[in-house]
Parts: C-alpha cells; structure tokens; sequence
C-alpha cells in the first residue's frame, strides 16, 4: 500500500456564502466521494475546519493516478475544488 495525504481547496468556482451541501452539484460530488471510499482508494477523508478546504488519505500506486481519479469528481471542471497538494504518508501510529 502507498498512502498519500491530497489536499483539496476551493477553486475560483466556489461560492463563498454558501455552505459545501449547497454548491453546485452537490449530491454527484458526494456520490463520486463515497464511489472512491467503496472502492477503497479514499481511505479517510472529510473536510478541515468549517471551511472548504478538505484532506483525503488515498492509497495509490502514485500522484499521477490521484490527479486522474480526481478530475473525475463532478467538481474538478467546474473550478469547485483543486488539488493543492499531494504528499506521500507513512503510518507510523495507529492502523487503518
């Protein structure tokens, strides 16, 4: 397994005074998340704080396949959400 912590942030499409369940296209984002959870290449994830910047630990065989999968989410070509970060994760406390 390779584990990496992908940092996603709004993009220019966000809409600021509207909570992330009100964004455009809401439920396809959601059922696309949870598609990736079932799958098990999301392993952990959710938001950070009360804003829209979200962490997802992922296991993947490298940065490439998370920016593939991720352009998937209904929210990457409408600007919602960016990858502003993908980092390699090493377990070191605790397990999954």
């Amino acid at each position: 397994m390779s584990y990496f912590v992908v940092i996603r942030e709004a993009g220019p499409a966000w809409a600021a005074a509207s909570p992330t369940r009100e964004q455009e296209r809401w439920t396809e984002h959601a059922a696309f998340m949870d598609a990736l959870a079932d799958d098990g290449f999301v392993v952990l994830g959710g938001p950070l704080g009360d804003g829209p910047t979200t962490l997802l630990i992922v296991d993947a065989r490298n940065e490439d396949e998370i920016s593939a999968r991720l352009a998937d989410d209904p929210w990457t070509p409408l600007g919602l959400l960016l990858i502003s970060k993908i980092e390699p994760w090493e377990l070191l406390l605790g397990s999954l």
